[in-house]
């Protein structure tokens, strides 16, 4: 039987391009998905075309209720959860002009409810004697960029939010990672660059060492390397799937000695 045969994982923003690289990943490994997600055109389409062992459900994580019945259907369907996958998130930010209510907001869609979504698994997954929990944090989280605050912090305060979950869950044999994707190709990026994927390439690859873009299926296989015994020890980790963003310094490609000696 291979490892993810009979395994469930949950995902919210299961319906964004990242989303259904990660459903895509897993169900061709064996497993079961359910997908949480607001946007039930795309969600009922991938769950259909992923098969019987697909669940989507509407859900608004923002909603404790909403979370643990997606995780009481998920039981009923499948048998359990084995893994979290927090996701979702809102890219909506004004930076200074960002009033309380679109902090709040943030906050709660990007922090708050990866904590609830964690809270509402963690009976069921006690249940199978274990499991995995991703959070998504992103290369945000570690580096200023200008006009943005809400979507940094609440991606900065992810990272610290996965350490406490490590911490406190290992007893349960339930492992708490991060991964902290690059630019990668998704419907924002989409949309910012009308659909231009070279041009979008183009501009990545000044902030990346491998001069691109990343792929949803390239974040996926560290989100399925996560959740697997390959990294049964490994715990409270945060993993760049980056192309080399987070590395990276001021100087850029850019040789600076020759700079500073005038050549």
């Amino acid at each position: 039987m291979k490892e993810f045969d009979n395994r469930t994982a949950l995902i919210t923003g299961g319906a964004t391009l990242i989303g259904q690289a990660v459903a895509d990943s897993f169900v061709a490994a064996g497993a079961n998905v359910v997908i949480l997600d607001i946007d039930a055109g795309p969600g009922s389409a991938l769950a259909q075309r992923l098969g019987p062992q697909a669940l989507f459900l509407e859900v608004d994580i923002t909603d404790d209720r909403q979370l643990e019945g997606a995780v009481r259907q998920a039981e009923s369907q499948f048998g359990g959860v084995d893994y979290l996958i927090n996701l979702a998130c809102s890219y909506q930010d004004d930076g200074v002009d960002s009033d309380r209510a679109a902090w709040l907001k943030a906050l709660d869609i990007n922090l708050v409810s990866a904590a609830m979504a964690v809270k509402a698994v963690l009976p069921a997954m006690r249940r199978r004697g274990g499991g995995a929990v991703v959070n998504f944090t992103s290369i945000s989280a570690k580096v200023a960029q200008t006009g943005r605050w809400l979507y940094p912090v609440s991606k900065a305060a992810m990272l610290h939010l996965t350490r406490s979950m490590a911490l406190d869950f290992a007893a349960d044999r339930i492992r708490v990672n991060s991964v902290s994707p690059g630019w990668t190709w998704s419907r924002v990026i989409e949309e910012v660059s009308g659909g231009d994927r070279v041009r979008a390439d183009q501009v990545a690859a000044d902030y990346h060492l491998l001069g691109r873009l990343g792929e949803p299926e390239e974040v996926a296989n560290v989100v399925r390397f996560l959740c697997s015994g390959l990294a049964s020890f490994v715990t409270g980790a945060d993993y760049a799937v980056d192309g080399g963003y987070a590395v990276m310094g001021p100087e850029q490609h850019q040789p600076a000695i020759p700079r500073l000696a005038g050549q």
